[in-house]
């Protein structure tokens, strides 16, 4: 495993993804070989009118040993969307992004930015 030259890039392509969030920490986005992760947002939209709901977001940097939370229960009032993000994260190969809610189906989450190929 070594780190993508980001200065031999190959290729650079966007990406967006998006789903429902639920209450089991799942992964949403687990880095392969070779690439290299530049996330510039994450948006986390409540889709409830009536509930506010939280959500979590971790990064594991080490193949799934421990994660650390970038984000930690934080509210998402009914009916709104949060920006979790204010700086650029970049996610190496085989780090991991996940997320959770305190609630199934009153949050989904938008994550885009680019990958970044030196293969």
């Amino acid at each position: 495993m070594a780190s993508v030259n980001i200065v031999n890039v190959t290729s650079i392509l966007p990406f967006t993804i998006n789903g429902a969030v639920t209450t089991s920490n799942q992964d949403i986005i687990d880095v392969p070989a070779d690439k290299l992760y530049k996330v510039n947002t994450i948006l986390i939209a409540n889709v409830d009118g009536t509930n506010a709901a939280d959500i979590s977001v971790s990064i594991s940097t080490d193949n799934d040993s421990t994660s650390r939370a970038i984000a930690s229960t934080i509210s998402v009032p009914a009916d709104s969307t949060l920006s979790l993000l204010s700086t650029t994260v970049y996610l190496d190969e085989t780090d991991i992004l996940k997320i959770q809610a305190s609630a199934n189906s009153d949050l989904e989450y938008t994550v885009s930015g680019e990958i970044l190929d030196d293969a």
